[in-house]
């Protein structure tokens, strides 16, 4: 996989929401698996089923 060149990554915290992630982001899991993403909603809440990234369970 092409590494993604490095920039300015954005976060922005949502109320009573997930944090939302936007720039050139490599996810790295606990088993070594990589994601590269340019976008992504992270769990604050701790509900969801697919962490690290937000399911909308806060709402639930």
């Amino acid at each position: 996989m092409e590494s993604m060149e490095q920039g300015p990554v954005e976060f922005h915290l949502e109320p009573h929401g997930p944090i939302y992630a936007k720039g050139k982001l490599k996810i790295i899991d606990s088993k070594g698996n990589v994601q590269e993403l340019e976008e992504a909603y992270f769990c604050r809440c701790g509900r969801s089923q697919n962490k690290p990234f937000c399911d909308g369970s806060h709402q639930r």
